[in-house]
């Protein structure tokens, strides 16, 4: 075989037996078993929350397992085709056999960062909030921009996106806005965008094109299901109404549906705008209100366990996670895992994953050789 060929064919066998070391392989299929085991039996569903528990488990656990045999097929298939083609001199058919070795090395990289979420809300839907920084039409516009970033991201991926709430800014982009992100594993890949996110550029609004650099900070948090118990003392929150902004047609216009509740211990404010009522936009708003409060919980955990101690896994609006750079130069760069690119566009269209990657195996703390 063609030396390259050989080369996918040990990295993807590396993988997969990461995988299979990281999934305790023999105990995931005694488990998986047992799994599917309980869903069949009818009493099961008699507790509905434990029901759909054990469904998600088992969901979980047989795409991972999966996942691993599917790789394992198409690795003997690529290989059988490449040895072919190489023994007829088939340059296209040698192609083609690199070209699907190279997509399941791709799949299978991206498997190893998944292995890595473990967390106890990796697994969560996830809000997303943007905050535009100070700097006004600058600092507005970058924030939509990061908007529309992570909603590409996450399209891309399979997710859904909802819009929760938004508040324009007086000329373009947003003051703030928050996004429900839904599907496998959606914290996980985006708890590590948390942080304040740079941009230098020349304005598009600077009649003299001078260089100007702008901020906005992106807060992720899990959302929370009702197995999960937040105690909130409810005269510890404040809820305000308010007539919802921007598209929506008359009703937004006559009506104070929208709802911003505060909790006044941790200074948490969280706001809906999204549903056709005040009771729906009430419902939502407490639903992130004890996501926002879960998050506070985890970090609260991690710091104890020093998960924090390194600076790089520090959150909030005094530290940069990231620059993007569009003037002099092109460049984008995670300042905590020095992780860079020149394809600032491409970021700026979504394409993150080599930054969530580097930053979660930062953050857990392993390496492919760990």
């Amino acid at each position: 075989m063609r030396s390259d060929v050989e080369a996918m064919k040990a990295d993807i066998e590396q993988s997969v037996a990461l995988l299979r070391r990281r999934l305790d392989w023999d105990v995931a299929l005694r488990k998986l078993d047992e799994l599917n085991a309980r869903v069949e039996d009818p009493t099961l569903w008699d507790n509905p929350e434990q029901a759909q528990a054990v469904s998600r488990d088992r969901s979980r656990l047989e795409a991972q397992v999966n996942a691993v045999k599917e790789m394992e097929q198409g690795l003997e298939d690529g290989i059988m085709l490449a040895e072919m083609a190489d023994e007829e001199g088939d340059e296209a058919a040698l192609e083609e056999a690199r070209e699907l070795l190279k997509s399941i090395k791709d799949r299978a990289a991206r498997a190893e960062l998944e292995a890595l979420l473990s967390g106890e809300a990796d697994g969560n839907d996830a809000y997303l909030e943007v905050n535009s920084g100070a700097g006004g039409t600058e600092s507005n516009d970058w924030a939509g921009i990061l908007l529309r970033m992570y909603s590409r991201w996450a399209r891309s991926h399979g997710y859904e996106v909802e819009l929760q709430e938004e508040e324009s800014g007086e000329q373009v982009g947003i003051k703030s806005a928050t996004l429900l992100i839904t599907g496998p594993n959606a914290y996980g890949w985006l708890k590590s965008e948390s942080g304040v996110h740079r941009l230098v550029r020349i304005s598009p609004y600077d009649a003299a094109a001078k260089r100007h650099t702008s901020f906005a900070s992106v807060g992720v948090s899990p959302v929370v299901d009702d197995s999960i118990e937040i105690d909130i003392n409810p005269s510890d929150v404040r809820t305000d109404t308010y007539r919802a902004s921007g598209a929506g047609g008359q009703h937004v216009n006559k009506t104070d549906s929208a709802v911003r509740l505060t909790h006044i211990p941790t200074n948490t404010v969280v706001a809906c705008q999204a549903g056709r009522s005040q009771h729906q936009n009430r419902d939502q708003a407490w639903k992130m209100l004890r996501a926002r409060l879960y998050e506070l919980e985890l970090q609260k955990r991690e710091a104890a366990a020093q998960a924090l101690a390194d600076a790089k896994t520090d959150i909030g609006w005094g530290h940069q996670i990231r620059s993007y750079v569009l003037q002099p130069y092109q460049m984008v760069k995670d300042l905590r895992t020095e992780v860079e690119t020149s394809d600032t566009q491409g970021v700026l269209d979504g394409d993150l994953d080599a930054f969530m990657g580097a930053a979660l195996a930062a953050r857990v703390g392993e390496t492919r050789e760990g």
